[in-house]
């Protein structure tokens, strides 16, 4: 049958609304899980797989070119990968898109970097009283005892607090065993060696590094302190460094235990660094899964 010419606009605007709705008898593409992309690349990047990580990433971004959070993970795990076009494209991308969240994702490559080339040091710094001193906990005994580690952190920040009288002393850590937590049995040793408690100040609720930067960051505020010397062993300084940066707090000195010093001194290999950057991106808060 012969169409009308006037007919014929209507016909195809008939026919593209089944194309789009399926009925036409071709199968409709279903479109891609873009979560389900985001979350795989957030897994291969915990299971060392940057590539397959980096590649989901892009698939998410190829469909939503306005997805932020893909943007500013593809961003930094391709400054892990050493690929500086990529960094490049994407942060110009999330700028245009949101440029709050591309300039937190400048200070996680910053803090990376800063925190790499980070030494473990056990010479205290001397800083004023606008510096706080972060001791990071370390896991407890059964009995809530302090591990090894733990009094040699905490006999690294007692020096600190000699050679810095007036800074204001964090200890972070919750973990609780026998009913003490990992900051209450730091402030009870370091009330032993005679610092004054009203110097001490417990962040009880931390689990891992990353809450030791996020919440003693906002104590450190409450304080009126507006930098810190973070303390803790050689084998985490970096990482630490790291979170305490992303999470807003200006890192001043890295104070260590004597512990496995000169082994920790070289800088990590890229390949080492892989702990620094997961961190990082979670003390920036982009989901781990959504």
């Amino acid at each position: 049958m012969k169409i009308s010419r006037h007919w014929k606009p209507f016909v195809a605007a008939v026919f593209a609304a089944a194309a789009l709705s399926g009925t036409t008898g071709a199968p409709a593409q279903a479109a891609p899980d873009l979560d389900a992309l985001y979350n795989s690349a957030q897994r291969a990047f915990t299971d060392g797989d940057d590539i397959a990580g980096r590649a989901q990433l892009r698939a998410v971004i190829d469909a939503n070119p306005g997805d932020a959070e893909a943007l500013a993970l593809h961003a930094i795990w391709s400054h892990y990968a050493n690929d500086l076009l990529a960094v490049h494209d994407s942060l110009a991308r999330l700028n245009g898109i949101d440029p709050a969240m591309a300039g937190g994702t400048q200070n996680v490559i910053h803090a990376v970097s800063a925190a790499a080339g980070t030494l473990p040091n056990p010479i205290p710094a001397l800083v004023g009283p606008n510096t706080g001193i972060v001791v990071l906990g370390y896991g407890l005994l059964p009995d809530g005892g302090l591990r090894p580690e733990l009094v040699n952190r905490l006999t690294a920040a007692w020096v600190q607090s000699l050679a810095a009288p007036f800074s204001p002393i964090v200890v972070t850590g919750g973990a609780p065993q026998n009913g003490i937590t990992e900051a209450e049995a730091m402030r009870n040793w370091l009330l032993g060696r005679a610092v004054p408690a009203d110097r001490i100040h417990i962040e009880t609720r931390a689990g891992s590094t990353v809450q030791n930067a996020l919440f003693s960051t906002r104590l450190l505020r409450d304080l009126g302190a507006d930098s810190a010397v973070v303390v803790t062993s050689p084998n985490h300084i970096r990482r630490a460094v790291a979170d305490f940066i992303v999470a807003g707090t200006r890192v001043v000195g890295a104070t260590t235990s004597m512990e496995q010093l000169v082994s920790q001194l070289p800088p990590p290999a890229r390949h080492a660094q892989r702990g620094i950057y997961l961190d990082a991106t979670r003390t920036f808060q982009l989901a781990t899964a959504r």
